[in-house]
């Protein structure tokens, strides 16, 4: 039964997020919550989608939470075994650090689109608010037992790295977070390899015996798969900030709950691809700036986040994101090795 209510979760919430997004995205065109595109030295087709509906995120939010908490009430009575251990717990510090940076995604968006503001939250504002949501995720794993300062090698086993374990940890769930939210610049990008990455997760979860995880994973992928009807190219809505940073919430939280934060390499290679490119760009240019005599700053990418760089080499978006959720998949094979090994 317990897998027959993976499928369940994963149709009714792709069933909930095709319905939530019909009556959603055109009652965000009457809102007037469009985005505002600002290209420089990038695509200039891009300003063809000023005015798209953001915020959609919230159709593949509300689906996912919606299923989840229908397969969870059918189980509590007829699986009670299931539940009061410390897998409750896990799951719902995953849940809030999904709601909780999907917030403040939320009010970045609110003050970009509805206060017309485009810069949005201010950097320390977001910084703030991301250390906050981090030290409690990080806390509430370590109170609950779930987590320890040792990851899994492949032919290695395990190497406790102890107090070190925490800044590196504090830095990464921070950083892949905001790497989710730079994938997010193409029609059906970051929602397409995310789904890809929720499929490694409830295989990973199944593996390892964390079955409240893996609901949640099929439960989001089925989401996503809704949430695609509107998003994919030509995108009818984008998810914005409130989207991007919920899934980087969960994606990033769930492998901290499985207590193998070290997956989050293989299985969020997109993302760090994605981010690690934006870092090198903006390194690089402030290097050659300080140090050149005409103090022009120079480029290694045609532009980052990266797949704006394949996009002014020609390719079009569809191809991007294939190609993207192909690398994405093959990151999940490798982190479905790497747990057999380890």
């Amino acid at each position: 039964m317990e897998r027959y209510m993976l499928m369940v979760g994963a149709l009714v919430a792709c069933l909930l997020s095709a319905v939530i997004g019909h009556f959603l995205v055109p009652f965000l065109h009457r809102l007037k919550f469009g985005q505002t595109i600002k290209m420089t030295n990038g695509p200039k087709w891009h300003e063809s989608k000023q005015g798209t509906p953001t915020m959609g995120g919230i159709c593949f939010i509300l689906s996912s939470t919606l299923s989840l908490g229908l397969i969870f009430t059918t189980l509590i009575f007829s699986r009670p075994q299931l539940f009061g251990t410390s897998q409750d717990m896990g799951l719902m510090l995953c849940l809030f650090s999904a709601f909780g940076f999907g917030l403040v995604g939320f009010v970045d968006d609110y003050i970009k689109v509805v206060k017309k503001q485009n810069l949005g939250l201010g950097v320390w504002q977001k910084i703030i608010a991301q250390v906050v949501i981090t030290v409690v995720l990080l806390g509430g794993l370590t109170y609950n037992g779930s987590l320890t300062t040792a990851i899994a090698l492949p032919g290695m086993g395990a190497i406790d790295l102890g107090w070190v374990f925490y800044p590196i940890a504090f830095l990464f769930i921070i950083f892949l977070v905001n790497a989710v939210n730079l994938t997010d610049g193409i029609d059906g990008l970051a929602s397409s390899v995310t789904f890809v990455v929720m499929l490694g997760y409830i295989l990973i979860c199944g593996v390892l015996g964390y079955y409240h995880l893996s609901v949640y994973a099929a439960c989001m992928a089925g989401a996503l798969i809704g949430f695609l009807l509107y998003n994919f190219y030509p995108a009818k809505t984008f998810m914005g900030d409130t989207g991007s940073m919920f899934l980087g919430g969960m994606v990033t939280a769930m492998a901290f709950c499985l207590n193998r934060p070290e997956l989050l390499i293989p299985l969020g290679c997109v993302y760090i691809w994605e981010a690690g490119c934006v870092v090198i760009q903006v390194s690089y240019f402030k290097f050659t700036k300080k140090f050149s005599k005409d103090h022009v700053g120079r480029r290694i990418f045609k532009m980052t986040p990266i797949h704006h760089s394949f996009e002014l080499r020609g390719w079009p978006e569809v191809k991007i994101v294939g190609v993207f959720s192909a690398i994405a998949a093959i990151g999940v094979a490798l982190a479905a090795v790497w747990v057999f090994l380890s």
